[in-house]
């Protein structure tokens, strides 16, 4: 999958373009964002939790931030139930104002988005509204074989974890979440991860895309 894309090897780190209005929007503070993506059960979010011990970055899941307002019980959270049970992507708007908020909320200046943008909708969305370029994309490459070993394996008591959805949601990865990846790689962004690999030996390759960033401050 997209095997012309750059490895884990390339320390550097450019900083994020953003403009004028940037600073107002996230209530004045200047930010540094990489997104990390990857197919339903790559281990993108395992991989998040160490990059936050190490590194000292807010880790804001896309999903986990759908759910919470799924179990808010809000109007807006029933609608978006019903999206994902349908195995839909839910509306860009909604999912950029829920990362805006979350951002502004937050004291640090360092996040990694997991899980978004979803597909050219979303990227385009987050970059008109927010008004920000992500420093990189952090991608993690995994055959569909493992990631369905991975995600009817786990205990998690997610609805959407039987194996029909898990195609469906896989398929929809592919379809609409590989274009936002090429399109970071035509421009230079991508930091691919060969996801299949154990946990410890994902890491290794993930802090020589981290390390110029330093360890979390004490």
């Amino acid at each position: 999958m997209l095997a012309a894309m750059s490895t884990a090897v390339d320390a550097s780190v450019p900083v994020a373009e953003q403009e004028d209005g940037a600073a107002n929007i996230l209530a004045g503070k200047k930010v540094a964002v990489a997104f990390v993506l990857g197919g339903p059960g790559s281990g993108k979010g395992t991989q998040c939790s160490n990059i936050v011990e190490h590194f000292g970055f807010t880790h804001l899941s896309a999903g986990e931030l759908l759910r919470s307002e799924i179990k808010s019980g809000s109007e807006n959270g029933t609608m978006i139930d019903s999206i994902i049970k349908e195995g839909k992507i839910v509306p860009s708007e909604i999912t950029v104002k829920l990362l805006q908020e979350a951002m502004v909320k937050s004291e640090n200046d360092k996040f990694l988005i997991d899980g978004f943008p979803r597909n050219q909708e979303n990227r385009l969305s987050f970059e008109n509204v927010i008004k920000i370029s992500p420093e990189f994309v952090l991608f993690f490459d995994c055959s569909e074989e493992e990631m369905v070993r991975r995600l009817l394996g786990r205990n998690q008591g997610r609805a959407d974890d039987n194996i029909e959805t898990i195609r469906k949601r896989f398929r929809v990865f592919e379809e609409s979440s590989l274009p936002v990846v090429q399109y970071y790689d035509s421009k230079g962004k991508v930091k691919k991860i060969n996801a299949a690999k154990p946990i410890l030996e994902v890491f290794e390759d993930v802090k020589t895309i981290f390390q110029s960033y330093g360890p979390k401050a004490a």
